[in-house]
C-alpha cells in the first residue's frame, strides 16, 4: 500500500474573520439558551433568533470543508478524511457528554438521577458519546441528546461530512446547485409548516435538522466552488455587527418568512463577505481567540443551562438578578471554554494528529 504523505494532512490557513464571526455566533447561541430559559415568550427575548447561529455554523462548515478538502480528499482518501474530522470534532463531543452526565447527577438546583435506572442512564450516555440520537428523557424535553442538547447539530454535521466524502466531493457544480435549490425549498416548507426554523433538536422535529444542514452546508460549499468571495472593507467589526443583527431581529408572526430569508440569502452573503474582508492587524488576536473558543464554548455550556433552568424555576429571580446571572454565566463559560481548549482539546488533538502522522509514514 502506498504511504500517505504527511503534508496532505497539514491544516490550511484559516479565514480569520470567518473564525472570529464563528465565535460571535457561539456567544449568541449561548446567550439565547440563557434567555429562552428566563423568558419563555421569545417575542420578549432580545436575542430571540440566536438559534439561527446553528444555520450560520452549517453554512460556514460547508465553505470551510470545501476549502480544506476539495483539492486533497482524493489524495488522502475517505478513511483519512474521516480520521481528520473525528480528531477535530469528537473529543469535545465526549467531554460535553461527560459534563452533561455530571450535571444531571449533581445539579445543586434539581438533579433527577432517581428518575432513571443505572442501565438506562448508561445507555443514554453511550448514545451521547457515540452521537446516536436517543430522545428518551421527558425531563429534558426529549432532546436527541439528553446530556448535551447542542450535540444534535454535531450529529447532522457528521451526516454532512459523510455525504460530502461519498458524494459531494466529486459532484459537479451544476448538480450541487440543484441540491441547494431543493434543500432551499425544504427550508421554506419547514418554516411555513412550523412557523419558524427552530426545530431539529428533539425527536418530534428531527428531520427539520436535516433540512437545515442540507441547505446551509451545500450553500457554503457552493460559495467556495463558485468562488463567490466578495472583496470588501467591512472588516471584523462591521461583519460582526451585521451577523449580530440576524440574531437580534424581532421574533414575530413573520418568522416563517424572515428566517428563511436570513438562512437562504443573508448568511451565505455574510460568508462571502467574511471570506473577502480585510482584517485589521490589531484585531487578529481577537479573531483567533474568538474562533478558537467557539466550538469548546458551544459543546460545553449546556450543563450550566440546565442548572440555570432549575435555579430559575425554583427561585424566580427578577430582571436585575437575571442580568447579573446571565452576564456572569457568559463570562464563566467563555473562561471555561478557553481552559478546555488549552488543557484538553488542543493537547488531545495534537497527540492524536502526531500519532496519526507517525502511522502514515510507517
Amino acid at each position: 500500500m502506498e504511504k500517505l504523505n504527511p503534508a496532505i494532512l497539514k491544516t490550511k490557513q484559516h479565514f480569520e474573520i470567518l473564525d472570529g464571526m464563528r465565535g460571535i455566533a457561539a456567544i449568541a447561541v449561548v446567550t439565547f439558551h440563557f434567555m429562552e430559559v428566563a423568558y419563555s415568550d421569545y417575542s420578549k427575548d432580545f436575542i430571540g433568533h440566536g438559534f439561527l447561529a446553528v444555520d450560520f455554523f452549517f453554512c460556514l462548515s460547508g465553505f470551510v470543508i470545501g476549502y480544506a478538502y476539495d483539492d486533497r480528499i482524493g489524495k488522502m482518501g475517505i478513511k483519512e478524511f474521516f480520521k481528520s474530522r473525528l480528531i477535530r470534532l469528537h473529543p469535545l463531543v465526549v467531554l460535553g457528554s461527560v459534563l452533561g452526565l455530571l450535571g444531571f447527577l449533581f445539579d445543586p438546583f434539581g438533579a433527577h438521577p432517581q428518575l432513571y435506572g443505572l442501565s438506562r442512564m448508561l445507555l443514554i450516555f453511550l448514545c451521547s458519546i457515540l452521537l446516536i440520537p436517543y430522545p428518551a428523557m421527558s425531563v429534558r424535553y426529549f432532546n436527541l441528546f439528553s446530556f448535551n442538547a447542542p450535540a444534535w447539530s454535531l450529529f447532522w454535521e457528521y451526516v454532512a461530512n459523510i455525504v460530502y466524502a461519498f458524494v459531494l466531493c466529486r459532484l459537479p457544480r451544476r448538480y450541487l446547485i440543484v441540491l441547494v435549490m431543493l434543500s432551499g425549498a425544504a427550508i421554506c416548507y419547514v418554516a411555513c409548516r412550523s412557523g419558524n426554523l427552530m426545530g431539529g433538536w428533539d425527536g418530534h422535529s428531527f428531520w427539520d435538522g436535516g433540512a437545515r444542514i442540507a441547505f446551509s452546508f451545500t450553500a457554503g460549499l457552493s460559495i467556495y466552488r463558485y468562488n463567490l468571495i466578495i472583496k470588501n472593507k467591512l472588516g471584523f467589526i462591521g461583519l460582526s455587527i451585521l451577523l449580530s443583527l440576524a440574531f437580534l431581529m424581532p421574533f414575530s408572526a413573520w418568522n416563517w418568512l424572515t428566517e428563511p430569508l436570513v438562512v437562504i440569502i443573508y448568511f451565505p452573503l455574510l460568508i462571502a463577505l467574511g471570506a473577502g474582508a480585510q482584517l485589521h492587524p490589531g484585531l487578529k488576536k481577537i479573531c483567533v481567540f474568538s474562533g478558537n473558543i467557539s466550538y469548546p464554548l458551544y459543546m460545553t455550556h449546556y450543563a450550566v443551562i440546565w442548572m440555570f433552568a432549575n435555579y430559575n424555576t425554583a427561585n424566580k429571580p427578577d430582571a436585575i438578578h437575571l442580568t447579573y446571572i446571565i452576564t456572569g454565566g457568559l463570562i464563566v463559560l467563555v473562561t471555561f471554554a478557553y481552559l478546555v481548549m488549552v488543557g484538553y482539546d488542543v493537547p488531545l488533538r495534537s497527540y492524536l494528529t502526531e500519532k496519526r502522522k507517525k502511522q502514515a509514514v510507517k
